[in-house]
């Protein structure tokens, strides 16, 4: 008990130093960038730093410091919130996907090292996945924002209540998890399609079932990466990026965010994060429902 303590002490500190040197390095980058560059950068600075991108910087932070806290919620979070912004589905999906593409490889490949990878079920978890992602990202950029926003924010209202039903649900012991390729092509669609719901999906599921948290995480994370990189290809092959100011302004808050995250992880009660995370998420969708109609 003694020696798993002092191992989530160590995690947390690493974690925070981590989040501390990638806040320092992006500034330093920004700082020399500025330096050498400032005549020709100025006009770009004073276009971007507006009012609006600050917003999304929020987001980003915000959503940053929910998924480093609870290890999930980061898309439908941040969609949420992108939605609420006046951000249309597919651009805020786009933007959410281009910007999980760089957390969740950090994340992923930080689990692979850990050793906290299945790789059976990561292989099992891969291509279904993928394939929905795909097929989300491609119907939902097909669709008038108009038309599919509310459905979005239902889906979204879903997601709210599941994460509360997470936070509150008890152990059960381990079953053998079927159609976990089927689960991941449902995690993968709705995950594009909602902009978030790769991980309450489908970890909520297996994790459920009785399966390993570590293992589960470890496995469901790395394998958002590639689920992230397929939805972000096909959002930008149908609508582009000209969204550039929601992707960085996420980007952004999500590194500020960094070590404000580890410091609500080994403070906060995940439970009752969960809960009020859930509670924000539900009353976002519903604010969104209320305004369209």
């Amino acid at each position: 008990m003694v020696e798993t303590q002092s191992q989530g002490r160590v995690f947390l500190g690493n974690r925070l130093l981590y989040g501390l040197f990638v806040s320092i390095f992006a500034i330093a980058i920004a700082l020399t960038i500025w330096q050498l560059y400032g005549t020709d950068i100025k006009p770009f600075a004073e276009s971007f730093f507006t009012a609006e991108t600050l917003l999304f910087i929020g987001a980003g932070f915000l959503a940053q410091t929910i998924d480093g806290a609870l290890g999930m919620a980061y898309g439908i979070s941040s969609t949420s919130l992108l939605l609420s912004l006046g951000v249309s589905p597919a651009a805020a999906s786009a933007s959410v996907h281009i910007a999980e593409v760089f957390t969740s490889g950090a994340s992923g490949l930080s689990h692979w090292k850990f050793g906290n990878v299945n790789k059976k079920l990561f292989k099992l978890l891969l291509i279904p996945g993928i394939i929905g992602a795909v097929t989300g990202a491609y119907i939902l950029s097909s669709f008038d924002g108009k038309i599919i926003r509310p459905y979005i924010s239902a889906y979204l209202l879903i997601m709210g209540i599941v994460v509360i039903l997470k936070a509150i649900r008890k152990k059960t012991p381990k079953k053998k998890t079927r159609f976990v390729g089927p689960l991941a092509l449902l995690g993968g669609f709705v995950d594009a399609v909602g902009g978030g719901g790769w991980g309450p999906v489908v970890t909520s599921t297996l994790i459920g079932s009785g399966r390993d948290p570590r293992y589960t995480i470890g496995s469901v994370n790395t394998s958002e990466f590639f689920i992230a990189a397929a939805g972000a290809g096909m959002f930008t092959l149908m609508i582009g990026i000209d969204n550039w100011r929601v992707i960085i302004g996420l980007l952004l808050g999500g590194v500020i965010a960094s070590p404000f995250a580890a410091f609500v992880c080994g403070k906060v009660n995940p439970k009752i994060l969960m809960i009020f995370v859930g509670i924000v998420i539900i009353a976002l969708s519903v604010r969104n429902i209320v305004t369209l109609f």
